[in-house]
């Protein structure tokens, strides 16, 4: 079975929600109303000196589990003006009744100005671990309910205020081994959205110090596709900064605010659907059930970001393997089989390369077990979702 179900409290009164400790509801956003603490932070990726911040707390109600839940993967949409960031943390009571401690599942701000956003390494306990953006419970545990925490942080003395819009969280007990039958075809048969393609491997060699330049920027590359596709993303004199020569220099923007410090790369899940929720979509991670699900968004003009990982004999057409890797779901044939906009085809540098049809029933497999089906929601408020399911997994 894939036991999924997506909880979030969303700008307006669902933010009401939860325990409030100097935090308000402002015009539909969590706001700072006042600060309840004072922490100072020494940023592990500055030779700075700690830096003094204020801090309020926000906190879910708690969210109890309809199965036994092994994986918890957090969301957020902020903005952070300059002197403030925000920290994510996640609390829950295991099966046997025992509480675990709080884990960090990030530390963001939208720029590298005042933190250096980041995962926190070196968690893990004998009820849960951290793997950067994942919560997991020790095995055989499980999670029975969790809570979701957001600090709102700002230099001490500013009258300045981060501002969120939606808290999220995907629970899921799912397997990662075996094997997929397809799922029938349902809907976007012959469906193909116009999402600019745009390669990762033009980025080769570029801004190592971001994970390695293009080689790695799959998944900033896959966001900044869906972004186009609704007419956004960073104005050019945001990314004046980048070479003329580069192409795509939106594509280097994008890389450089996803990175996580700590982790050392571009592709943290939840760094990157903050990232696009800057540019006011509503975006956040979950995970589906299958492609049937996929082609319930597709039909409405949707496209997804998913997270694979196949070998090269597993993914016919695909011309390599990977442990991990983050493409666009565009379309799908009459045969129900996957278009994809792929930023790593062929591994040639060229956006001309980057679409590609998958079969079917391989794609669901590099999909559905490695990463669990892993994907980013990425859309406009006023564009409406396919209708829920029950748990709901979006």
């Amino acid at each position: 079975m894939r036991h999924i179900d997506f909880r979030c409290w969303r700008s307006g009164t669902e933010l009401d929600q939860g325990d409030h400790d100097g935090t308000a509801v402002r015009d539909g956003v969590l706001v700072m109303a006042h600060a309840t603490a004072v922490r100072e932070y020494d940023d592990p990726h500055t030779n700075a000196a700690p830096v003094t911040y204020e801090q309020a707390t926000w906190t879910s109600p708690e969210v109890l589990a309809d199965f036994p839940a092994t994986e918890i993967i957090p969301s957020w949409n902020a903005r952070t003006p300059e002197g403030t960031w925000i920290e994510v943390t996640v609390s829950a009571i295991l099966d046997d009744g025992a509480e675990t401690c709080e884990y960090v599942l990030g530390r963001w701000a939208e720029t590298h100005h005042d933190i250096h956003p980041t995962s926190v390494p070196g968690q893990s306990d004998e009820h849960a671990s951290v793997a950067v953006d994942m919560l997991t419970a020790a095995p055989p545990r499980t999670f029975a309910s969790h809570r979701i925490r957001v600090h709102l942080l700002r230099q001490r003395g500013s009258e300045a205020t981060p501002t969120v819009s939606l808290v999220g969280a995907m629970t899921s007990n799912v397997p990662h081994t075996g094997s997929v039958p397809a799922s029938h075809v349902d809907g976007a048969a012959g469906t193909l959205i116009d999402v600019p393609a745009y390669s990762q491997q033009l980025h080769r060699g570029q801004f190592p110090q971001w994970g390695n330049g293009g080689e790695s920027w799959c998944s900033p590359t896959s966001t900044s596709m869906v972004l186009a596709h609704w007419g956004l993303g960073p104005d050019p004199e945001e990314y004046a900064w980048v070479d003329d020569a580069y192409p795509d220099p939106f594509v280097a923007y994008a890389a450089k605010h996803v990175y996580d410090h700590d982790y050392q790369g571009p592709g943290n899940w939840s760094f990157n659907t903050a990232y696009a929720a800057r540019y006011g979509v509503t975006s956040y991670v979950t995970r589906l059930r299958s492609l049937a699900e996929a082609e319930k968004f597709v039909a409405l003009g949707i496209p997804l970001v998913v997270s694979v990982s196949f070998t090269e004999d597993q993914l016919a057409g695909a011309g390599y393997g990977t442990e991990g890797h983050l493409l666009t779901i565009v379309g799908f044939t009459e045969d129900g089989d996957v278009v994809c906009n792929d930023p790593a085809s062929h591994v040639l540098p060229s956006n001309d390369e980057v679409r590609t049809t998958y079969a079917r029933e391989q794609f669901e497999s590099a999909w559905l077990l490695p990463t669990g089906g892993v994907t980013y929601v990425i859309h406009p408020p006023e564009v409406e979702l396919p209708e829920r399911t029950t748990p709901a997994n979006w």
